[in-house]
């Protein structure tokens, strides 16, 4: 490795794309093509990025496999930036393995990192932590460890551990520090403010304030009769009831949650989980109907008593019965929540990690773009969207060790 090309791997290393530039922006070599792209990713420009990787991975010879697998590594985390969910994972698993066969143990980790924040991204929790579990974090250097330590990070706060995210916050923060990398620092403290942000709403005889997510997992371990609006399930004691499937019998649970202690008018139910204006005979009838399979439901949790006016919800243990629901309601706000994140989402990445279909996305997009509360730019399967303003830094992208060297 000529002394250019390591000058530039180290200035990757501590977050200096600039650096690394000045040493190989007039070179097209395959190993400076490769620090290039890594650099261009660093600066924020993915798409140069990612033609460079391409670029380099193919000038590499056939003796060179380490060195294209790690192409191929920096390429899955450009996808991942740029919410490409639709990049071959396959790719990613061969280059690890790739690593893993030459004994390049730290960008190996690397990889599989990368493969459990997309697990993360999308929701598959038991698979992300599985993942997580083949890495050893020990000899990772700073800056791996603290993309480590916010993949655990993420898991711990997706279920609701706040202080094992906490805990690997401080772990995370500590290893930015010793990189000594901005952008890597900027994003652990970014993480943090999830913590130190509402996560949801607390919504209790008619009344409601936010909650941080320790409330939230305080709450849930508490003994009341919880009608969870961010899961569509009611709990309680132990006992989870899901009606995510039946957004009727949902609705139903909300409304006579949200009244507790009190009761709901027949009208006010059949309003709000029919939809209905005015109810009619038909629509009482389906209400006795929705109800009767309500009971059902919550038999062991609740139960739903008729009064003069309407019914209302009786719990058999709690002491009380509250209304947990997200922190930004309306039409399209799963969309909102995943756009919140300030990263630029493809409408087929947004379809991938909310389990819809395209069309159904899109037509979300359009709705909430007409509204003001999405923006996108460049055309056709580049376009991209996300929520104004644009975010202040980019993620870190950062392929840890000399690139080039076989």
């Amino acid at each position: 490795m000529d002394s250019l090309i390591t000058a530039a791997a180290r200035a990757l290393a501590v977050g200096d794309p600039l650096g690394a530039l000045k040493r190989v922006a007039l070179r097209d070599d395959a190993a400076a093509l490769a620090l290039r792209g890594i650099a261009m990713a660093q600066l924020g420009d993915l798409v140069r990025a990612k033609t460079l990787l391409k670029n380099a991975a193919r000038a590499f010879g056939p003796k060179e496999a380490m060195a294209r697998a790690r192409c191929i590594v920096a390429e899955a985390e450009i996808a991942l930036v740029s919410r490409d969910l639709g990049w071959p994972a396959k790719a990613l698993d061969t280059a690890r393995a790739t690593l893993e066969k030459h004994r390049d143990w730290v960008n190996a980790a690397h990889a599989r990192n990368l493969e459990v924040r997309r697990l993360l991204l999308v929701g598959r929790l038991d698979e992300a932590e599985r993942a997580l579990g083949d890495i050893d974090p020990a000899p990772l250097p700073p800056a791996s460890r603290a993309a480590y330590e916010l993949v655990v990070a993420g898991i711990a706060i997706r279920r609701l551990r706040t202080k094992a995210a906490r805990a690997a916050l401080v772990r995370a923060e500590r290893a930015a520090r010793d990189a000594n990398i901005p952008a890597l620092t900027a994003e652990v403290e970014s993480a943090s403010l999830v913590l130190d942000t509402p996560a949801a709403r607390l919504i209790t005889g008619g009344e409601g304030r936010p909650l941080l997510l320790e409330e939230v997992e305080a709450l849930l371990a508490s003994e009341a009769l919880v009608v969870d609006a961010c899961r569509h399930v009611v709990r309680g004691g132990g006992t989870v009831v899901s009606l995510a499937t039946r957004p009727v019998l949902f609705a139903l649970a909300r409304a006579l949650g949200e009244a507790w202690p009190g009761d709901v008018p027949r009208s006010a139910l059949v309003a709000r989980a029919f939809r209905a204006k005015h109810a009619d005979e038909s629509h009482r009838a389906r209400l006795r109907v929705e109800i009767g399979r309500l009971r059902v439901e919550l038999g062991k949790l609740a139960e739903v008593r008729a009064t003069k006016r309407g019914f209302a919800l009786a719990p058999r243990r709690a002491g009380e019965v509250v209304v947990l629901a997200p922190p930004v309601e309306g039409q399209h706000a799963a969309v909102l929540a995943f756009l919140a994140d300030g990263e630029s989402w493809s409408s087929s990445a947004l379809a991938i990690a909310l389990g819809a279909s395209p069309r159904t996305v899109q037509r979300a997009l359009e709705t909430l773009a007409a509204a003001g509360k999405v923006q996108s730019f460049g055309r056709g399967r580049a376009r991209r969207w996300m929520t104004p303003p644009v975010p202040a830094f980019p993620t870190i992208l950062l392929l840890p060790g000399p690139l080039p060297s076989d």
